[in-house]
């Protein structure tokens, strides 16, 4: 039975196929060719992966990083198509679905939304209920970093609170949308921010929302 994971994977090589691998994305400094060796790294090479989160490791990552960036371009979009090796955790179901649905929602939009004619996806009902769950167990995280109070709302008067403090800021949309704009992008999200405008200011411009 396909899942949110396996759709979002798919649609994330087509996309970063029909852009070819020289396209910007919303990832500062990175082009699609980046983006596709940054998918594959994580899935296949646990043991750079974690330079992202580990300082010691982040001279390893950036090595690696390069090695695949340095591959085939078809090759690297073959091994996203695919997905990760046979005993990786990842070929689990729970696991994909948990730790892939928003990774590959995010950077299939990272591709879309760096392209001059871009237009919002119409996702529907059950996949933004689930995008808004992932959102509410990850939103203080998300928000740990950022200078003022942030609550994210959908427009159904739902809530989840990304940081406490104040002033306090309040962004609504669809939740697909909220969790682009925790997920730092905030310049191309579609949502409306409510709240004092220094404050507001401050939050369009952090680099400190996200992971």
């Amino acid at each position: 039975m396909s899942t949110f994971a396996k759709r979002e994977r798919l649609l994330l090589a087509d996309l970063l196929e029909t852009a070819g691998p020289d396209a910007p994305t919303l990832c500062e400094g990175w082009l699609t060719r980046d983006l596709a060796a940054h998918v594959v790294v994580r899935e296949r090479r646990p043991d750079a992966a974690g330079g992202q989160m580990i300082k010691q490791l982040a001279p390893h990552l950036r090595k690696v990083m390069e090695e695949y960036t340095d591959k085939p371009y078809e090759e690297l979009l073959q091994l996203i198509r695919t997905g990760p090796p046979r005993f990786s955790p990842f070929q689990l179901k729970q696991i994909d679905e948990a730790a892939n649905t928003v990774e590959f929602y995010v950077h299939s939009e990272d591709v879309r939304r760096a392209q001059p004619d871009w237009s919002p996806r119409e996702l529907d009902p059950v996949f933004q209920e689930t995008l808004w769950s992932r959102l509410e167990r990850t939103a203080r995280l998300l928000g740990r970093g950022i200078p003022t109070g942030l609550v994210l709302r959908r427009p159904n008067g739902e809530t989840a609170v990304a940081h406490r403090g104040t002033p306090v800021v309040t962004v609504t949309g669809e939740p697909s949308e909220l969790l682009l704009f925790a997920f730092g992008r905030q310049s191309a999200a579609r949502v409306e921010t409510d709240g004092d405008k220094d404050a507001i200011a401050k939050l369009s411009e952090t680099k400190q929302l996200g992971l």
